[in-house]
């Protein structure tokens, strides 16, 4: 069990687990917390799964943890590593289940106050246009040639069937669309588990929010994106639902038999892994990248559907209903990129699981309007808490491989939340508080209880004084559709 006196303390915010803490590691574990957050994580076994994973072949600078960690598969949630490209290692456990969970943020011209009387009606045209809970299926069902489309195309492919624009599309990462994703390489389940899916919300921790911009940091920033204090917002967040747990699944297996062929020692059968050049691992990444498509292609159609809704109840009522883009971002992905590691550019394969891109200014990649500030980060808390848009820095990229936290962090599993909450009571705690709720189930809103969590201003606190992120906003939520 790891203890404090086996850290290194860097700062405040940063802490260090030395390579020569364990004769395997092949690099340190860099942890970015406050001494407290520190303290709460060492309930579980994340600071552990963390050095299990630093003994991984081809490794490079350190492996990251972030404030908001918890136990996973594995891997931490909250972890980030980078192995060299090609000779080092991919491993499903340090991207995750679900493939391209990630963050949209929808921003609007609605003052809160035009809307407060009809919020009950839009949260239940959200709830009704935006299917959820575990099995769900969508108003959209694909034949298995569109699917494969859907795999490819991504955003794109929404853009065709007139559910989305090209704004959309500049405004999130990658332009909604992985390229080298291979169909080819997805199994029979999991195009079938997909097919039915898209346009679903899903369970768990996924949800819909609309908030209100309760508080502007970064005015040029704000501006940048088109959000102003009093104004409604919304977050979708969700990701590539059974298409892409089935994607892990199926390569969990299949990775079992590859580290035996390679002769990977592992301390922990959770990290399976394939060499990056290794035909696995070629298959595993062609696949992965199917999902990850199929996830943006999931988000960008439910952002259609939550348009829907709010044209539904708005329109008439408000002066503008509409929600333009601010962005859509990843946070279980694995991303080949260019990176400064002691020194030397080095290309990469950036596992980021439970974690967030954070790109600094000057960035190609991003839209011209946010080039000059960075890439917009989003960081939801839990229902009955404030959520935050940051923005990625220059330190990111030379300290964490360009990443942040992506969300508060559990601190008690799904199991321990609904013994300690009794979900119709919370229920009436959010409408006490003002936030309208439409839950698939109460056990599963018991499940994701604010007290579950991490503060997540404290997190927020911690990467911004790590100097791996800056604030822009912080959002409150006044309407949540839960699975």
């Amino acid at each position: 069990m790891v203890s404090l006196k086996d850290l290194h303390k860097i700062s405040d915010y940063e802490w260090e687990i030395p390579k020569s803490a364990r004769e395997d590691m092949r690099v340190p574990v860099r942890i970015f917390a406050t001494r407290r957050l520190l303290e709460m994580a060492m309930v579980d076994e994340s600071l552990q799964q963390a050095i299990n994973s630093a003994t991984l072949p081809g490794l490079v600078g350190h492996v990251v943890v972030m404030p908001d960690m918890h136990q996973g598969y594995g891997f931490p949630i909250g972890g980030v590593a980078a192995t060299r490209y090609p000779e080092g290692v991919i491993s499903p456990g340090g991207i995750g289940y679900d493939i391209n969970c990630g963050v949209r943020l929808l921003g609007t011209r609605i003052p809160v106050d035009s809307a407060v009387g009809h919020l009950d009606r839009l949260v239940s045209a959200l709830d009704h246009y935006c299917p959820s809970g575990v099995g769900t299926t969508g108003h959209l069902k694909v034949g298995e040639k569109e699917l494969a489309d859907v795999c490819r195309e991504g955003s794109r492919w929404a853009l065709k069937q007139g559910m989305a624009s090209e704004d959309d599309l500049r405004r999130t990462e990658e332009g909604g669309r992985l390229e080298g994703a291979d169909p080819a390489a997805v199994s029979k389940r999991a195009k079938e588990r997909g097919r039915a899916q898209i346009g679903t919300l899903g369970a768990g921790n996924h949800f819909i929010e609309v908030d209100v911009v309760e508080q502007v940091f970064d005015a040029g920033a704000a501006r940048a994106m088109g959000l102003a204090e009093g104004m409604l917002s919304v977050q979708i967040h969700c990701g590539s639902r059974g298409f892409g747990h089935q994607v892990c699944t199926d390569y969990v297996d299949e990775f079992q038999g590859a580290v035996k062929r390679y002769g990977i020692r592992l301390v922990d059968r959770e990290l399976v892994c394939a060499p990056l050049s290794s035909p696995e691992g070629k298959a595993y990444l062609a696949a992965m990248r199917c999902a990850a498509n199929y996830a943006f292609a999931n988000r960008q159609v439910l952002a259609h559907y939550a348009r829907r809704a709010f044209e539904e109840s708005l329109a008439g009522k408000v002066d503008d209903w509409h929600l333009h883009q601010v962005y859509d971002i990843a946070h279980n992905m694995g991303k080949i990129e260019k990176h400064t590691v002691e020194g030397e550019e080095v290309t990469v394969c950036v596992h980021r699981k439970g974690a967030t891109r954070a790109f600094g200014p000057g960035f190609m990649g991003l839209p011209e309007e946010y080039r000059a500030i960075g890439q917009p980060v989003l960081v939801p808390g839990s229902m009955g808490t404030a959520s935050w848009v940051l923005v990625g820095t220059q330190t990111s990229m030379e300290r964490s491989f360009g990443s942040s936290c992506h969300g508060a962090g559990r601190t008690m599993s799904r199991a321990q939340a609904k013994k300690r909450v009794w979900g119709e009571a919370l229920r009436k705690d959010l409408e006490g508080m003002g936030i309208h709720v439409r839950a698939g189930s109460m056990a599963g809103l018991a499940e994701e209880a604010p007290e579950a969590y991490k503060d997540v201003d404290d997190v927020v606190e911690t990467v911004v004084g790590a100097g791996i992120a800056r604030k822009v906003a912080r959002l409150r939520p006044v309407a949540v559709v839960k699975g």
